[in-house]
């Protein structure tokens, strides 16, 4: 198969979160902007998908969603074949997607005041996740050795307090796209067995990983671990499937998965799920492989070319991702504050981006560029940003 990444598909005025919300956000107007900030990208999904769609379509019933035995079946096979993760169907609990399935997580586990420790700078939704849920958060900062992100356990041991139940993990990280080593995931585990800490490992850019490294499932790499984690998996990354509102959690500790659907009953109601959004993530898992293969070839390119430019402008300094499709370039050299680099970012070149401070503790001299679009668009971005900053050369 061959897909056309290249394809131009304007988004704007198709309830884009990502395009048609951006001016009112950012002041960048989809008219001359580019939008690389909300983390979906701007592909059309594999055929599979649409063809599912279609298939639904034409039968033109679109009651309550119930047996889910395929998804789970097909999620079962893709973490296998992908990631040689052996997971029983039971073992699965569905949410209405990752961010409901971290609040499910945190409420089974945890009190309101409980402790709930994460790495950051790390994915915003998991302080806006942790406080609504009345919890408190606890940050442990990521430390920067050649350019890369370790995890700091001295200092995170130094810091708790006692009440500290969770810790949120996000496995490749984002913003850093870090793969985390085997030994780094068996520290981490030590960790939480020592300070009796749940583990909720979020892995949904797991697919989304460059060649030259590997995603380890926590899962997998420590299987000792098994009786204090859930993993959080979805399709929404990799396929561009956001919309689906589907994700789920893996524990394969009946007492855990026990509590999760509790909880779950509890605080959801019944358990049907968005129906088309089910048969699109089951499509995915069953035959998107060769559209997966085929985007993260397109994706490495582009990668190379916005990392490659941004490198040549001075003051610029973009981390080198190692999964996902999101740049974390961090502007310290520039020697301006927050508010000025941001405005040439934003005014000057018109990219609309997220903020750096709103991944917590070291993200202040940051901004995270989307690079899932088409080629042309990370060009053009390079060259704005070339000539935003010009004076710096």
């Amino acid at each position: 198969m061959s897909v056309n990444f290249d394809e131009v598909i304007d988004r704007v005025g198709t309830h884009s979160s990502k395009w048609d919300t951006m001016e009112a956000k950012y002041g960048v107007s989809p008219e001359n902007g580019i939008a690389m900030w909300v983390a979906d990208m701007d592909f059309r999904a594999p055929q599979v998908v649409q063809d599912a769609l279609e298939k639904a379509l034409d039968h033109g019933v679109h009651g309550y969603f119930g047996d889910d035995s395929e998804y789970r079946a097909a999620l079962v096979s893709w973490v296998k074949r992908r990631h040689q993760w052996n997971v029983e169907p039971d073992w699965i609990v569905n949410a209405t997607g990752l961010g409901n399935a971290l609040s499910l997580c945190i409420r089974s586990f945890s009190e309101p005041g409980d402790g709930v420790i994460v790495f950051s700078p790390v994915y915003h939704a998991f302080a806006r996740i942790i406080n609504a849920t009345s919890r408190r958060i606890l940050e442990s900062e990521l430390v920067q050795r050649d350019g890369r992100y370790y995890m700091d356990f001295d200092a995170l041991a130094a810091s708790l307090t006692g009440n500290e139940k969770i810790v949120i993990f996000c496995s490749p990280h984002n913003p850093g796209g870090r793969v985390w080593l085997p030994d780094e995931l068996r520290q981490l585990a030590d960790f939480c067995e020592q300070h009796d800490l749940i583990l909720v490992s979020d892995e949904v850019h797991n697919d989304l990983v460059y060649k030259g490294f590997k995603h380890h499932v926590l899962a997998r790499a420590v299987p000792s671990i098994h009786h204090r984690l859930v993993t959080l998996v979805a399709t929404t990354k990799t396929f561009n499937l956001a919309g689906c509102m589907i994700g789920s959690m893996v524990a394969s500790d009946d007492a855990l998965r026990s509590r999760l659907v509790h909880v779950a009953a509890a605080t959801a109601g019944g358990r049907s799920f968005n129906r088309i959004g089910m048969l699109m993530c089951t499509a995915a898992w069953q035959g998107g492989d060769a559209w997966l293969d085929e985007l993260i070839d397109y994706l490495s390119e582009n990668k190379r070319i916005f990392e490659d430019g941004v490198g040549k402008i001075p003051g610029l300094r973009a981390m080198q991702i190692e999964a996902t499709y999101l740049c974390w370039v961090d502007f310290t050299n520039t020697g301006m504050d927050r508010e000025e680099f941001t405005r040439r970012v934003e005014q000057v070149a018109q990219i609309a981006v997220n903020h750096g401070n709103t991944f917590g503790a070291g993200g202040d001299t940051f901004l995270r560029f989307n690079i899932a679009c088409r080629r042309q668009l990370v060009i053009e971005a390079v060259d704005r940003l070339t000539r935003a900053f010009s004076d710096l050369q």
